[in-house]
């Protein structure tokens, strides 16, 4: 049984993976948009409040979020939960594991990166871009590692917001995108449809 539950989830992933790939140009400019405007607030951020050899709000796994939540949206790793859930989840751990062991990078980067996985896995937050934001958490410049648990709060919590709020915008902006892919968000949105459309 468990066996041809991961085969269908497999094949399930598959299919949404592939049916996002063959979007119109439409889509790819909607794709376009939210990932230009996500990430070019938070180099904004990054140039007013930073020296820019100290890349703080543009920690690297910002750039993988946006691949997944502009432009595969459908995707379960993509919602919001997973999105918040999982950068949340691995920087708390990434900074746990950069105190506990500081010393020996190797094994900080291996436990930081396999504890993420597994709480994501228990939290249903399983987001693949977490896994980097602990990995930066220990491996990341003196200036990361001296900011200790607001790393979680500042780049991390504020710059996920932000990705968020521009894909909720942006990925509901044509009636063939909506975002979160949720049963009661769909609901919603077909109601609300309905009475413009009546209006």
């Amino acid at each position: 049984m468990p066996i041809q539950k991961i085969k269908r989830s497999y094949r399930k992933t598959k299919y949404i993976l592939y049916k996002e790939t063959l979007v119109d140009i439409k889509e790819h400019l909607w794709s376009f948009v939210g990932s230009f405007l996500g990430i070019g607030i938070l180099a904004y951020l990054q140039s007013r409040t930073l020296a820019d050899s100290d890349v703080l709000f543009l920690i690297g796994s910002f750039g993988a979020s946006s691949v997944l939540i502009y432009g595969v949206i459908q995707s379960p790793l993509s919602q919001p939960r997973n999105l918040v859930g999982g950068h949340i989840i691995s920087a708390i751990v990434g900074v746990t594991i950069a105190k506990l062991v500081p010393d020996v990078i190797w094994l900080a980067s291996a436990l930081a990166v396999s504890i993420s996985i597994i709480l994501m896995q228990i939290t249903k937050t399983l987001h693949p871009p977490g896994g980097a934001t602990a990995l930066i958490a220990v491996t990341g410049s003196a200036h990361i590692k001296a900011l200790g648990y607001w790393y979680v709060i500042s780049p991390v919590l504020i710059g996920v917001l932000i990705l968020l709020v521009i894909a909720l915008v942006v990925n509901n902006m044509t009636p063939n995108r909506y975002y979160p892919n949720h049963k009661r968000y769909r609901k919603f949105r077909k109601l609300i449809h309905k009475n413009d459309i009546a209006n």
